[in-house]
């Protein structure tokens, strides 16, 4: 065996809480091993020596590069003890703290078995109920829809049809968003994602001057009470965009520091090199190279009670989340905090965090549910749109995603193939509808929580920012209705129950990427094609077809079936 490749780690995704009485044990191996069997030996940790349950392994995923065994164990005494039994070629391994070794000392077991000393409810990551079905929907304010025709619109500085800029103001609004949610309900939408909607003077908010005031240009704190009051009538949540990381330079405390340098109570509230703050300059910490969003010294206690009570108080105003702008540039400390005080009010509040890169970290319980999963994101672009990555390539990127998290955490990640910052889907997909519909249907599909971008369902095109920011043409002169027919159908799978918690297969067969949701008494199964047409038989009840004649699967094609088992 290669015994450079066998790993494993107590308290970690290789073994962790499911629930009160639950293990997930995970084994890596190589993944060019040919095994026979891999089994855990575990009981109580003070009886393993004597005695010990035995229970296979069974191959739950390959990333290209290693293969991963998984069980599922429900303990009556949770103080758990255990080692791997490995046969390969007719020969018996044991694999424990001690490493790989071809025979094992139960008598001194205690030594070097792994264990998981009990377990904690406080500790185990808790699933927010409602993000099982959730399907989001994020709107960037000011290109969604304007409802109040009564207000001043001195601001606006182009026409709702054109081609925005990155500082031209549309007109968008809180009442606009309010009298599309009929709308939005519809097409299969159950939560909202909003940029911010406090006042800044920029057209996407995320430079806050007033955390405490809704942007008059949005409307009104009654005009946001009305859209929260009306998206929970129809059972939809709705998630706020939070900026903690920084604020503008016209913000009240940092003015006051601008004002009087270190003689000012809030010098310290930022990270300034020298006496006082220079715009010019830019002596402080600020956000990527913009001079004018200087940054939170969240390090500072002061700091962290304050922008904490702003997290709360957008709860108390009926938010049931929060998207966490630029949060791996924040203090870990803060988002502890943050979470034991939001949690405190409201516990099935959503904490998603902007992490880009490796987030592990953030979700163990103690900081984040989940995060904006930029990884799911860039295979999708790979494999659906641009056609770099083969159907076993995407398959190893998606296990290697689901296999760094716990089952929970994937369940709660927030799921999308464009956003805000990032050129629209279509673009990258040349403009193709069916490789946009394909990647659509393998998001609702994937665990976690699938979030459209406004105007998908168009499909809006657009490139990086601001062309990725154009505004909803609620004419719907651009819409293809065959197009808009297939984007419902597939947002109605996440309904499915197998959808929503089933367990998840992915691998690939012929060059095409294969996608298994299952539970206990039905399996669901959706096939992808994005090469020449493949032969493939529909073994079940039809739910979604693209491409597909019931036996010929053709380029860009898509089968979604449901079956008994």
């Amino acid at each position: 065996m290669n015994e450079y490749a066998i790993y494993h780690r107590p308290e970690s995704e290789y073994a962790y809480a499911l629930d009160n009485r639950t293990l997930r044990i995970v084994l890596r191996v190589a993944e060019n091993e040919r095994l026979q069997a891999v089994e855990l030996l575990y009981n109580n940790k003070y009886d393993f020596t004597e005695r010990r349950n035995t229970v296979e392994m069974k191959l739950c995923a390959s990333d290209g590069v290693f293969a991963y065994y998984g069980v599922n164990v429900t303990l009556a005494d949770v103080r758990f003890a255990y080692i791997f039994k490995i046969k390969e070629k007719g020969k018996t391994y044991y694999y424990s703290e001690n490493g790989l070794t071809e025979s094992y000392d139960f008598a001194l077991a205690y030594y070097d078995f792994f264990q998981f000393p009990f377990i904690n409810p406080s500790d185990t990551v808790k699933r927010i109920p409602w993000t099982a079905s959730a399907v989001f929907y994020q709107i960037f304010v000011d290109r969604f829809c304007r409802g109040n025709f009564t207000k001043d619109d001195g601001y606006i500085t182009q026409k709702w049809e054109e081609i925005p800029t990155a500082k031209s103001y549309c007109g968008g609004d809180l009442k606009g968003i309010t009298q599309k949610l009929d709308y939005l309900a519809d097409t299969g939408i159950n939560a909202l994602y909003l940029t911010p909607v406090f006042t800044a003077n920029s057209n996407h908010k995320y430079n806050i001057s007033s955390y405490e005031i809704v942007d008059s240009s949005f409307g009104s704190l009654g005009d946001l009470c009305d859209l929260l009051d009306e998206a929970h009538a129809r059972g939809m949540r709705v998630i706020l965009d939070a900026v903690f990381n920084h604020c503008d330079c016209t913000h009240k405390y940092f003015a006051d520091v601008m004002q009087k340098g270190r003689e000012s109570e809030y010098y310290d509230w930022f990270m300034i090199d020298g006496d006082s703050p220079d715009l010019e300059k830019g002596n402080y910490a600020h956000f990527a190279d913009c001079k004018y969003m200087p940054k939170w010294n969240t390090n500072n206690s002061a700091v962290r009670q304050y922008l904490i009570g702003i997290a709360v108080s957008y709860l108390n105003t009926g938010f049931d989340g929060l998207r966490l702008d630029v949060a791996d540039e924040v203090s870990h400390t803060m988002w502890r905090e943050l979470r034991e005080a939001v949690k405190a009010i409201k516990p099935d509040a959503l904490i998603l965090g902007e992490v880009w890169h490796e987030n592990t970290h953030y979700l163990r319980g103690d900081e984040f549910d989940g995060v904006m999963n930029y990884r799911v994101q860039k295979a999708f672009i790979d494999y659906f749109a641009c056609g770099k990555i083969t159907a076993k390539e995407a398959a190893n990127k998606l296990n290697r995603v689901l296999m760094q998290n716990f089952e929970q955490v994937n369940a709660m990640m927030l799921n999308f193939l464009d956003n805000h910052d990032t050129p629209r889907f279509l673009r990258f997909c040349g403009g193709d509808k069916d490789r946009l519909l394909a990647a659509l249907c393998a998001l609702v599909l994937f665990p976690g929580m699938p979030c459209i971008f406004y105007g998908t369902e168009l499909p809006l095109d657009g490139g990086g920012d601001p062309d990725c920011r154009r505004t909803f043409d609620w004419t719907f002169s651009s819409q293809d209705e065959e197009y808009f027919s297939r984007y419902k159908q597939i947002l109605a799978l996440k309904k499915e129950a197998c959808a929503q918690n089933g367990n998840t297969e992915i691998g690939a067969k012929n060059g095409l990427l294969i996608i298994v949701r299952e539970s206990a008494c039905e399996r669901l199964t959706a096939v992808f094609n994005t090469e020449t047409a493949r032969s493939f038989a529909c073994a079940g009840e039809l739910l979604y077809g693209q491409n597909y004649d019931g036996k010929t699967l053709g380029s860009n094609g898509v089968f979604v079936f449901k079956e008994k088992k």
